[in-house]
């Protein structure tokens, strides 16, 4: 008997270890591993980030923690992450931006440091192949003159991301300007003052059909609409185009002006908040390096970057650098050489003033009896910034003399129109705004109609065209498909972008936007920032 006990505890002796073994061991190890990364990591890493690279989180993150560095990214638009950086700079330790002209326009010179390139991404047009073949843009090389006057002839229109806002619009336009200059060694002021070069930009600009506040958005854009051409990031341009071909759908030719095109170097760099922190600086340096390793350089070529700067690559992957899609890798890429920063901000002021195709703009605004009070104060306080050219030119969102702007108030029926005869002259429109009076029921069908009818008086050729749409409550007047009849029926192309306040209801706003192939912003948490965001989009 005794013989069998003893037994029987080396039996149950020999499980718990097995088991111990098997279940314990790895948490153990799990827990020293983390305890090693809190204990190497006296507080966290936090990059300040591109959309643009977000592929690349994960693999980012799990080599910091290998490395016991704690990494945190947070992703902006770039002209975001500039005004960040210069607002406060302080919760951020490193930046991966698209282009190094935006370091190059922080108030702090000094700010960032050590700034090295990733890999390279230009900027182009892509034109649905059969268009590119009708304008003759397959066989030969192709000037940015080429692509203005296609567009003069009426032959050839695009969409495209907001000059002001984003990097792709930024870096495009510099870059065509640039090129329609004479390709300067130096860009001045002067330069930009030019009678021709005024008459071109005009002119390049009128091609725009649709414009997107970013980027991310724009590729949406396209994917639902039907437009022959747009500009964006060449990696981006070919991941839609895998995505049309895997849908059975034309994909996009890119062209390459060989006179010129916006290439973007997306440099990786310190934020040198404290210059006394080498620990933080032997972080960044650690994660810099692994970002320009072989292994990470080669992951992100798949995705359709490159890690030649300008220069050529005879073997790059064709199924991913197509040369059916005119991607020639073999081509040497001419740069644009960026202007000063003066030259930049008199050149990004000129397009808002001057070169940007005008805009009609529609609000339509609820003044139901839900916006009574505080609502209505803040609606007006924001429309009050909109209109404002002051207020609103802090932001590069300001109204030209070109422009038209319409006001549609709402309740349960359509109640009072506001317009002006040139878009910076507002007073009086204001005037109107401030005196409104909240009361009655919600119909946001009706007035969309109505800023619809219009909107459709104005030549294309001549206007982009907007509606916003402003509601707090659900609709409980008028009727989605009568909206939806008049916008199919008339063939329309006019985004109907919603921004939601209080109580407003998503799926009523969500059948518009998929309606007009628009979106919507949120206003619940601040009318001023969901106008100024949306207004971006025209």
């Amino acid at each position: 008997m005794k013989g069998n006990k003893k037994n029987n505890r080396i039996v149950i002796i020999i499980i718990l270890i097995f088991l111990f073994v098997k279940f314990c061991a790895p948490l153990l190890d799990d827990m020293d591993s983390n305890s090693d990364i809190v204990s190497n990591n006296d507080k966290t890493f936090r990059i300040i980030a591109s959309t643009s690279t977000d592929k690349m989180d994960d693999k980012l993150i799990k080599y910091g923690k290998k490395n016991g560095i704690k990494v945190e990214i947070e992703h902006y638009g770039d002209l975001e992450i500039v005004e960040k950086l210069n607002t406060d700079s302080k919760p951020y330790d490193a930046v991966w931006i698209s282009n190094s002209i935006w370091l190059y326009m922080l108030d702090n010179s000094y700010l960032t440091t050590d700034s090295k390139s990733i890999v390279i991404d230009p900027v182009v047009m892509g034109i649905t192949k059969s268009k590119a073949k009708e304008l003759g843009f397959t066989d030969k090389d192709i000037y940015n003159k080429d692509i203005l006057n296609a567009i003069r002839d009426g032959k050839l229109k695009y969409i495209m991301a907001s000059v002001t806002k984003t990097n792709t619009g930024a870096t495009s336009y510099l870059s065509f300007l640039n090129s329609m200059a004479g390709s300067p060694e130096v860009l001045t002021e002067e330069m930009l003052e030019s009678d021709t070069l005024k008459r071109d930009l005009k002119d390049f600009f009128k091609g725009v059909e649709r414009v997107s506040g970013d980027e991310d958005y724009l590729t949406e854009m396209y994917m639902n609409g039907d437009y022959d051409a747009m500009i964006n990031y060449e990696s981006t341009l070919i991941e839609i185009n895998q995505d049309l071909v895997k849908k059975g759908k034309e994909p996009l030719y890119m062209v390459y002006p060989v006179d010129g095109v916006a290439i973007n170097d997306m440099p990786f760099a310190y934020i040198n908040n404290d210059s006394t922190d080498e620990k933080n600086k032997e972080k960044f340096l650690k994660l810099q390096s692994y970002l320009r390793s072989d292994e990470v350089i080669k992951l992100m070529q798949s995705y359709g970057y490159r890690s030649w700067y300008g220069g050529t690559n005879d073997k790059a992957d064709k199924k991913i650098f197509n040369p059916e899609w005119g991607i020639d890798t073999s081509k040497y890429l001419k740069d644009m050489k960026y202007p000063s920063k003066k030259v930049i901000t008199k050149a990004i002021n000129m397009y808002i003033e001057a070169f940007r195709k005008p805009t009609h703009v529609v609000f339509c605004l609820d003044v139901s009896g839900s916006m009574s009070g505080s609502g209505l104060k803040e609606l007006q306080e924001a429309m009050n910034y909109i209109l404002d050219k002051e207020q609103a030119s802090v932001d590069n969102l300001q109204f030209s003399d070109n422009d038209k702007i319409t006001v549609i108030t709402f309740n349960s029926s359509v109640k009072d129109i506001y317009d002006t005869r040139y878009g910076s002259e507002t007073n009086l429109v204001i005037d109107d705004i401030n005196s409104l009076i909240a009361r009655g029921g919600t119909n946001i069908y009706d007035p969309s109609i109505e800023a619809l009818k219009i909107l459709e008086k104005d030549d294309s050729n001549e206007y982009t065209k907007t509606v916003i749409l402003m509601t707090d409550g659900e609709a409980n007047a008028g009727s989605f498909y009568d909206l939806k009849r008049y916008y199919q029926n008339h063939k329309l192309d006019i985004p109907i972008y919603s921004i939601t306040f209080g109580d407003s209801s998503e799926y009523q706003l969500s059948d518009i936007a998929d309606l007009t192939n628009a979106k919507i912003f949120d206003g619940k948490s601040g009318l001023q920032k969901a106008f100024a965001e949306v207004r971006s989009y025209n």
